[in-house]
Parts: C-alpha cells; sequence; structure tokens
C-alpha cells in the first residue's frame, strides 16, 4: 500500500508539532498549516490522502474549510477536532462530509486507530476505482469531476433526467466529456443492467451505417456471410449512445427518426421489423440549428431527439475547477505509471489556469499525461508543461529567443490577466490560479495597485 499523505489543520503550533511527530512515527507524509486559506492553496497543488482540522480557527472555521475541501476533491477523507465538543458541532461536521470527529486533548491511541481506518478506507475506494477503470465502466456522476456553477447544473439534470427514459441530446465543445455525461445518465437509470453502447457516428463508413446501426441479414449484399444483429439490437433493454449526430446523411436520419418512432429496426435486406426496447442518448458538437437552417439536418428528428437538453461548459468557462481535474488526473497515471507524483507547482498550476485550453477537458489530460510520460517525478513543474499555444497565460511563461522573464514577471502578468478575466474579482481570480485570497492582495499591494 502507498504511504497516505496527511494535510493537518490548526492555528495552534503546539498541535502542529504533536501531530507531525505522532503521524510521521506511524509511516505517514505529514503537510502541516496554520489557516483554512493555506490548507485550500495546499489541496490544490498537491494530492492529499486524508486531512484533520481543527474546528475554531481565525478567519476561516474548520467546518468552512471541510466544505470547501469536499467542494475541490470528495474522495478526501477529512477528520474534524475541536476542544469544545458539542453534539451539534459533531453532526454538523458530519453531515457535511467528514469521516469523523475527535475532541481535545487528543488521545492518540484513539487518532492512530481512527488514521488506519480512514486510510484503509480511502485505498479500498481507489481499488474500487482501478477495478471499475479495469472493466471498462464510465464514471457515475457523482464522480464527474468539478464543482463550478455550470457543471453542478449539468449534475442536476443528469439525476434528474435518469430516472426517465426520455432522449437526451448532449451538446458541447470537443473534449467536454459528453460520453461520460451519456454513461452517467446510462449507469444512473433503471437500464443500468443492460448494455451501454457507444457510437462514434463520424467514424463508421457512410455505405455501412444502416447495416451497422439495424443489422442486416445473410447475404443482403457482398460481405454478409452472417446475419448481423446490429447496434440498436445489440442495446436492447439498455441505451446506445450516438456521438456526433450532426454527422449522420439526410438517408438514414430518415430512416433513425421513423425507428425511434416506431421502436422497430428493420435489418437491411430483411423485410421483417424487429421490436427494440432502447434509450437513445445523442451528442454533437455542432450548432443543430444552424445545421437545420442549412438543411443539413432534420428539424423532425432535432425535436425527436431534443426531449431533454445537456449542454456541457467549456473549461474556459469554469477554470476554477482546473486544479480538482489535475489532481484527479495525477491519481489516475499514478496509477498507471506506477508513480508517485504528489501535485504541480503553483506556478506550472497557474499556467494551466491562464490558459483557454481548445480541446477542454481531453487536452488537459493530455497535458498531464504527457508531463507523466516525460518522467515528472516529485511534482509537475513549469518546464513538465508543453508550448500551450498563442492567446493565453501560459505564453508569458515561454521563453523567447534569447530571452528567459524573470519569474515575478511572470507572477504578476499571471495575476493581472486572471483579474483582468474574471473582471477584478480577486477572489475568483485567487482560485483560479491556485493562491490565497490573502496571497493575491499581497501581491497586488507589492505592484502598488492597492
Amino acid at each position: 500500500m502507498e504511504v497516505a499523505k496527511i494535510l493537518v489543520v490548526d492555528d495552534e503550533p503546539s498541535i502542529l508539532k504533536l501531530l507531525k511527530e505522532a503521524l510521521t512515527q506511524w509511516g505517514y507524509q505529514v503537510a502541516c498549516v496554520g489557516t483554512g486559506a493555506e490548507a485550500l492553496e495546499a489541496v490544490r497543488t498537491e494530492l492529499f490522502d486524508a486531512a484533520i482540522t481543527d474546528i475554531r480557527m481565525p478567519e476561516m472555521s474548520g467546518l468552512d474549510l471541510l466544505r470547501e475541501i469536499k467542494r475541490h476533491d470528495e474522495s478526501i477523507e477529512v477528520v474534524v477536532m475541536t476542544g469544545y465538543p458539542t453534539i451539534a458541532s459533531a453532526v454538523e461536521a458530519l453531515k457535511e462530509g467528514a469521516y469523523d470527529y475527535l475532541s481535545k486533548p487528543l488521545i492518540l491511541d484513539e487518532l492512530r486507530h481512527l488514521m488506519a481506518r480512514v486510510t484503509e478506507r480511502r485505498f479500498l475506494k481507489g481499488e474500487v476505482q482501478s477495478l471499475r477503470t479495469r472493466l471498462g465502466e464510465e464514471l457515475t456522476v457523482n464522480e464527474l469531476v468539478g464543482n463550478a456553477q455550470p457543471m453542478q447544473r449539468v449534475k442536476e439534470i443528469i439525476s434528474k433526467v435518469a430516472t426517465t427514459d426520455s432522449p437526451v441530446l448532449i451538446e458541447g465543445e470537443s473534449g467536454t466529456g459528453k460520453e461520460l455525461v451519456a454513461a452517467a445518465i446510462h449507469r444512473l437509470s433503471g437500464r443500468n443492467k443492460g448494455p451501454f453502447i457507444p457510437v462514434n457516428c463520424s467514424a463508421i463508413p457512410e455505405d455501412l451505417l444502416e447495416s451497422e446501426f439495424f443489422g442486416h441479414v445473410r447475404g443482403a449484399f457482398s460481405g454478409a456471410v452472417a446475419d448481423a444483429l446490429g447496434l440498436f439490437r445489440g442495446a436492447n433493454e439498455g441505451t446506445i449512445f450516438l456521438d456526433e449526430i450532426a454527422e449522420l446523411s439526410p438517408g438514414l436520419q430518415v430512416k433513425l427518426l421513423r425507428v425511434l418512432q416506431e421502436m422497430q429496426v428493420r435489418p437491411v435486406g430483411s423485410t421483417k421489423a424487429h421490436p427494440v426496447d432502447v434509450r437513445v442518448i445523442a451528442a454533437t458538437n455542432r450548432d443543430l440549428d444552424r445545421s437545420i437552417a442549412d438543411g443539413r439536418f432534420r428539424q423532425d428528428l432535432y425535436y425527436r431527439l431534443n426531449v431533454v437538453r445537456v449542454s456541457l461548459p467549456p473549461l474556459r468557462s469554469r477554470r476554477e475547477d482546473i486544479p480538482a481535474l489535475v489532481n484527479h488526473f495525477l491519481r489516475r497515471y499514478n496509477r498507471r505509471f506506477r508513480r508517485d507524483v504528489k501535485g504541480i507547482t503553483p506556478d506550472a498550476l497557474a499556467t494551466l489556469s491562464g490558459y483557454d485550453f481548445p480541446g477542454n477537458v481531453r487536452e488537459l489530460e493530455n497535458v498531464v499525461e504527457r508531463a507523466f510520460a516525460m518522467g515528472a517525478r516529485e511534482q509537475i513543474t513549469l518546464t513538465d508543461l508543453p508550448p500551450l499555444g498563442t492567446g493565453s497565460v501560459s505564453t508569458v511563461a515561454t521563453p523567447q529567443t534569447g530571452t528567459v522573464p524573470r519569474l515575478a514577471d511572470v507572477e504578476k502578468d499571471l495575476i493581472l490577466r486572471a483579474l483582468a478575466f474574471y473582471k477584478d474579482d480577486k477572489e475568483a481570480a485567487a482560485s483560479a490560479l491556485g493562491i490565497s485570497r490573502r496571497t493575491i492582495y499581497r501581491r497586488l499591494k507589492e505592484y502598488g495597485m492597492l
């Protein structure tokens, strides 16, 4: 089992010293901070398995910190402690997602047994996730990474629509996670015992689409040496996900519309129709309204598919989710590469947070995977990142020929660009950059801007 890393948060230096010595002696990696703001900055840039936090602290209480940690990464187990225990505070802590509750003065034996349970639980959850990955299962809605408001809305829609059989149309740019959303809807639905069959409509040759969709009988065409069920009958009692639906030819659009209306398919070369019980989820990265106006997509099919619409936000509109996504991918690739990369440096995270990511979450994952492939060990640093193109904050950190900018200048430019992007909302800018609000105010004061 990998060594667990614990974050300890308390405004009393004596408690920090005691816990660090004890936890280190028990074999844990330990990081100690004195405030909630410092704790949040730490979880944005480093991977932690668990956190221990005092409830009563200045500026940010332990309960507020608990909520923020869970917003950032639900997988981090949090233990709260206080010198003023009450049933009400214990209940509130557990309600907010705390793993357990300890009273001061701490009993070290009790803490030791508790942390063993915490880390064992964390290990088992990782094993379950690893098993899911090996079995080819997709993420559930609760595992969709991100708590920015646009993603919260997406999760709410998924939870509601999953209980129905209504068709769903998912819209979003390439790389935003349309298939993950479709898989989450399926796994939360009453059809989760049936198959989930994803189909990329643009990847199947035009002359094979009809037989792939609806099947064929032996001898229907050259090469049809046996009957084939087709994707729709293969998805019976489950869900079929039609990605890039806008790429379907007009002729196939007509036939798909008929299937949705009648819930029957007729294999190529057959006169017999077969009933199907299948839920259809479609997705596109195109503007279907424009495709309809241009005559490239049928309006009646659009209305049949667009019973419930899910619009996935691009990553650039939810930059505050980037730290959580980076940590998510760090865990994934630590398992895959059998490595222990503990986090990402603040300047590297700031660069990622300032980049527009035209390839969205998929591009961010590729950046993290590349860092592993290129040999990242302790942390992902600025030098582990690829050139991220123009029109982004990252261009500040890319040396021009014959020149290397000073780190202070890079940091200043990143902060100013973030403030411009978030319309001078210092809290939002600090969150996107992976630093505390206090840090951004201190830097602005140094720049003579406060």
